[in-house]
């Protein structure tokens, strides 16, 4: 019998490029949820416990708010992006 085990991506995001791809594909996409789960993927992988810290909240306050289930708010995910040493643009839709 074959064992599977389920994907981790965040055991992939290895480097800043990787985890910028990886955030800019998700908001392509416009769907909040994929953000959130993206957004939880990246926190994993670069440390939930001390994002947590710079962003001021709790380490389980933000598995929370980034769970399937969450809801995060604007600034929550402002703050996490800071924290990622990350910074948001916004650009035209190309034509």
């Amino acid at each position: 019998m074959v064992k599977l085990t389920e994907w981790d991506s965040s055991k992939y995001l290895d480097s800043e490029e990787a985890i910028a791809e990886y955030l800019k594909a998700a908001f392509e996409d416009n769907d909040i949820n994929h953000i959130t789960r993206a957004l939880s993927n990246v926190a994993k992988a670069k440390n939930m416990t001390e994002l947590a810290k710079k962003m001021g909240v709790s380490r389980t306050g933000l598995y929370k708010t980034l769970s399937e289930k969450g809801n995060p708010e604007f600034t929550t995910i402002l703050k996490l992006i800071n924290a990622l040493g990350l910074q948001i643009t916004i650009a035209a839709p190309k034509s």
